[in-house]
């Protein structure tokens, strides 16, 4: 579980960092779940869950994940 990993990074060391993750993720054959407000992020994921007020209000698996 990941609150805002890459919130206070710059582009680069925020790259790492979520290359990082992702490779923990595949290597343990685990889950990553990551709060953010960063649509780059969210862009790579296979999958984002939306909360509004804290109910869901979307829940989509993106075309583009990576």
């Amino acid at each position: 579980l990941a609150d805002e990993p890459t919130g206070n990074l710059d582009s680069a060391t925020a790259g790492e960092i979520v290359a990082l993750l992702d490779a923990l993720r595949r290597e343990r054959g685990t889950t990553l779940v990551i709060a953010t407000h960063d649509p780059d992020l969210m862009a790579r994921a296979p999958r984002v869950v939306t909360l509004r007020d804290g109910h869901v209000v979307s829940d989509r698996r993106p075309e583009a994940a990576a």
